[in-house]
Parts: structure tokens; C-alpha cells; sequence
């Protein structure tokens, strides 16, 4: 990253909801074009990261990738499927200055993200870089970085911080603006009818 030359980030990957808009069957399991959701995002994150973990806390089946639940009770939000991920790879030793966030739900993310997000750093040890389309930010799509790993537990377990934007906006936050020509990067899927639009999204 910034600081550590071509290290690629280590990925989370969110898969921690309950899915309530879903009819609470897991969305991420949910097939696209033959593909489930989870893979569809791994199969395009994983070129562009050193390592994946799953952050889920209901229970799934795979012997490919490590899956953990959060590292605090309570369905807390994304905030702490951050918190973990940053924790996870911190006890794993990595040597990259930041960490890649991403929704399990999102099948249409790019395949420059990591290069994007690593040029919209501010270069500060504290800095955080998210995705922008369609006039808004999408916090779940974002670089943290690992010198933020105390603050972000402190304001999970402490503050009960639970919006990320609140939390991020203390530091050095930036967003990357991607178009939305031929649909928006980072549509992601909550409902049935979401579902719909991107099957035929691929179709088209």
C-alpha cells in the first residue's frame, strides 16, 4: 500500500446481516449466472488481495477461505465485521499497512478497486479511502487501515459506535469516484426484485 511499497491488502469480506429484505435466506448464497453471490465476489476480489476472510456469524460450509464471526456480540453492523477483519490479519502477522472491505452482496465490483482505493490514500497513517457512485458513498467498499485497530475497538466496545461514516470521518477520509455507464459498480442485492435487475443486467 502507501507506506508498504506493492503489498496488497487483505480482504473481509461481509457476510455478517441477517438478511431481512431477503426473506432471511442468506443472500449471499443466492445464484447469479450460475454463480453464487460470495463467489461471484471472490472471484473478483482475489486477484487484487494477498489474503480473504469471511466475517459471517451464522454458519457456512466452505474449506476454501477462513470464516469467523464477530469478535463482539450482538449483530453490531459492519463496524465490527471491520473491527474483525482488522483484528484477524493483525494476529495473522500481515505487513500491509491497510485492510479491504467488501459486502458479500455486490457482484459487480471492479477489478481495479484496490488500485483505485490505494491511489485515493491520503498517504497519513490514518487514512481510509471509499468507494463513490451514483452520488454516494458506499462505506462497506473501503480501505481501513491497520493503525486504526485500538481506535475502532475502543469506539465498538466503548462508545457503542455502530455508523461507520461517524467513526471514519475522524480521520482522513477520502472517496473514489467510480461511473456508472453500463450500471453502478457497486449495485448490490437485498431484495428478490435486486436479484432480477441483475440477472438481467448480465443478460444485457
Amino acid at each position: 500500500m502507501t507506506e508498504a511499497g506493492s503489498t496488497l491488502p487483505p480482504c473481509v469480506i461481509l457476510a455478517g446481516g441477517q438478511s431481512r429484505r431477503m426473506g432471511g435466506e442468506h443472500k449471499f448464497l443466492k445464484t447469479l449466472g450460475g454463480m453464487s453471490l460470495m463467489d461471484r465476489v471472490i472471484q473478483t476480489i482475489k486477484p487484487q488481495v494477498s489474503d480473504i476472510l469471511i466475517n459471517s456469524n451464522t454458519p457456512i460450509s466452505r474449506d476454501d477461505y477462513p470464516i469467523v464471526s464477530d469478535m463482539v456480540d450482538g449483530h453490531l453492523g459492519p463496524l465490527a465485521g471491520i473491527l474483525t477483519g482488522l483484528k484477524y490479519f493483525k494476529d495473522q502477522g500481515s505487513k500491509a499497512t491497510h485492510l479491504l472491505c467488501v459486502p458479500s452482496d455486490a457482484p459487480f465490483i471492479p477489478l481495479d478497486l484496490v488500485k483505485r482505493l490505494t491511489e485515493g490514500l491520503s498517504g497519513k497513517i490514518y487514512s481510509i479511502s471509499m468507494a463513490y457512485s451514483d452520488h454516494r458513498i458506499h462505506p462497506v467498499i473501503s480501505l481501513w487501515p491497520f493503525a486504526l485497530l485500538e481506535d475502532l475497538e475502543k469506539a465498538v466496545t466503548e462508545e457503542n459506535l455502530r455508523k461507520i461514516l461517524v467513526f471514519a470521518e475522524r480521520y482522513s477520509l477520502r472517496s473514489v469516484e467510480w461511473p456508472i455507464e453500463g450500471g453502478d459498480p457497486f449495485f448490490n442485492i437485498n431484495r428478490p426484485e435486486d436479484l432480477e435487475e441483475a440477472a438481467n443486467r448480465l443478460i444485457d
